[in-house]
C-alpha cells in the first residue's frame, strides 16, 4: 500500500509533469521494465520445465539401472562375489567421464557417479543381506574376520573345520566360502590346497589380509605366569621365535578364536592363547604382548569359494590372476612341458607348488598362479597344449589381483 505523503508526492509530481508535457511513469514501472522483467521470468519457466523434462527421463532411467543392479547382486550371490569393487568403479569413472567434453562440467559429473554407485552399492547391499557366507572357526576368528571385511552386509555362518565349511557350499546350505589358502611366513594351507583340487568348487577372488598376532589370557595374568599357549598351527608358526624364547610349551587348536574361548574357560595363568586383538576383546581377556608374529610383513590369503567360476568379462587381461591345477604324464619331461606351455603363451607365473596326491603313492599335483586370464583365447590355446602333457587339467577361476582388506585396525586382522 502507498503511504498518503507519496501519493501526494507522486500526484504532485505527475500534475508538474502534465503541465510540461513529459508522461508520468511510476518508478520501476515502466513498459519497458515490465517487458523485461515478463522475458526473464519466462526464460525461468522454460529452464525448469526443461529440468522437469530431464527429471522424468532421469527418473525412467534410474529404474532401469536399479534392476540391472538388482540382476548384478544376483549374479554376485551366485558367484560368490562381494558387493564393492574398487577397481572396476576407478575405471568405470574414468570411462564415464570421458563423455562430458565440457571441462567445467566433467567434475559434477564424476560426482554424479560417484554418488549414483553409492546408491547402487546400498541397495546390493539390501539384496545380498541373505546371502549365506560359511568360514571355519567361530566370531572372532581369523576367517570371521575376513569374510566381514569381504561380505560385510552378508549372513556369516561357522563351521567346526574347512572340510564342511566347503561342503556347506557344495550342497547349497551356504553361496560360497571364505578360506585361508596360504599365509607369507606359514606356507600353504595343506587342507584347504587339497579340497581345491579334489572338490567341484571354483575360486571367484583372493584376498590379502594382514596378519597381526597377540598373546592373550585372563585377568590378572603376567607373562611370566604362562606355560602354556594354544592357537591354531599356522599361528603357532607365525609366533614360533617368541614361543621358543618364554620356553612356553604349545598346544594345537582348531582355530584362533576357539583357543581363546579355552582359556577363557579354563580360567587360569598357566594358559595363554594367540589370536587377535578384536578375539581378545570378544572374549574378555587381557593382552599380554602385542604383535608377536615373526615378521612384521604377514599376509594370509583368503579364497571365495563358490559352485560357479566368474565369466570373463572384458578383452582386457590386465590385473587379473587365474589359478590352474593339474597333474602331468608318467614321462620324461611332461612337468618341464607344462611350464614351458604356459611361459611360451605369455602368462607370468607368480606361483608353482606341488602336492602330493592322495590316491596314488609318490604322485603329485601342481598349483599355478598367474598373471591373465586362462579363459582368454590366448589362455584357452595353453589350456589346449596343456592337455597334451597333463593327465588332469582344471582352471579353478579368473580374478582381479591384487585385492587388499583394508583395515581401520590392522590388529583386528589374521
Amino acid at each position: 500500500m502507498i503511504s498518503a505523503s507519496r501519493a501526494m508526492s507522486e500526484s504532485h509530481i505527475a500534475s508538474q509533469r502534465s503541465k510540461s508535457g513529459v508522461p508520468f511513469r511510476l518508478s520501476g514501472r515502466s513498459p519497458r521494465n515490465i517487458k523485461a522483467r515478463e522475458v526473464n521470468m519466462d526464460k525461468l519457466t522454460k529452464a525448469r520445465e526443461e529440468i522437469s523434462a530431464v527429471d522424468r527421463e532421469m527418473a525412467a532411467l534410474f529404474v532401469r539401472r536399479m534392476n540391472a543392479v538388482r540382476a548384478v547382486s544376483e549374479y554376485k550371490t551366485e558367484h560368490g562375489l562381494p558387493v564393492y569393487d574398487a577397481a572396476r568403479e576407478e575405471t568405470l569413472l574414468t570411462k564415464n567421464a570421458s563423455y562430458i567434453v565440457d571441462d567445467e562440467l566433467r567434475g559434477y559429473y564424476m560426482d554424479f557417479q560417484r554418488n549414483a554407485m553409492r546408491v547402487s552399492r546400498r541397495f546390493q547391499e539390501k539384496l545380498m543381506c541373505g546371502m549365506r557366507v560359511a568360514f571355519c572357526g567361530v566370531e572372532g576368528a581369523f576367517a570371521s574376520i575376513a569374510a566381514a571385511k569381504i561380505f560385510d552386509t552378508a549372513m556369516r555362518i561357522p563351521y567346526p573345520d574347512f572340510k564342511s565349511a566347503y561342503t556347506s557350499v557344495v550342497e547349497g546350505e551356504c553361496d560360497c566360502a571364505v578360506l585361508p589358502i596360504e599365509n607369507s611366513t606359514a606356507g600353504e594351507v595343506a587342507q584347504v590346497m587339497d579340497m581345491m583340487f579334489s572338490g567341484p568348487l571354483y575360486v571367484t577372488g583372493i584376498y590379502d589380509l594382514s596378519v597381526s598376532h597377540n598373546l592373550m589370557a585372563v585377568p590378572g595374568t603376567a607373562i611370566s605366569d604362562v606355560e602354556e599357549v594354544i592357537s591354531h598351527p599356522q599361528a603357532l608358526a607365525q609366533c614360533a621365535h617368541y614361543i621358543r624364547k618364554h620356553g612356553f610349551r604349545e598346544r594345537k587348536f582348531e582355530n584362533t578364536a576357539l583357543a581363546a574361548k579355552f582359556v577363557l574357560e579354563q580360567n587360569s595363568p598357566r594358559l595363554a592363547a594367540i589370536a587377535s586383538e578384536e578375539t581378545a576383546a570378544l572374549y574378555g581377556l587381557t593382552i599380554l604382548d602385542k604383535n608377536i608374529n615373526e615378521n612384521n610383513i604377514n599376509i594370509t590369503r583368503f579364497a571365495v569359494l563358490a559352485r560357479t567360476a566368474v565369466p570373463r568379462e572384458t578383452a582386457s587381461d590386465k590385473g587379473r590372476h587365474s589359478i590352474l591345477m593339474f597333474t602331468v604324464k608318467d614321462e620324461a619331461g611332461s612337468l618341464a612341458k607344462a611350464i614351458n606351455v604356459i611361459g611360451k603363451h605369455g602368462f607370468n607365473m607368480q606361483c608353482l607348488r606341488s602336492r602330493p596326491m592322495k590316491d596314488l603313492l609318490w604322485r603329485y599335483y601342481f598349483y599355478v598362479e598367474a598373471e591373465g586370464d586362462f579363459g582368454s583365447p590366448e589362455g584357452k590355446a595353453v589350456m589346449e597344449e596343456l592337455a597334451l602333457c597333463c593327465d588332469r587339467l582344471r582352471m579353478f577361476g579368473s580374478f582381479r589381483y591384487p585385492a587388499t582388506l583394508h583395515v581401520e585396525n590392522p590388529e583386528d586382522a589374521i
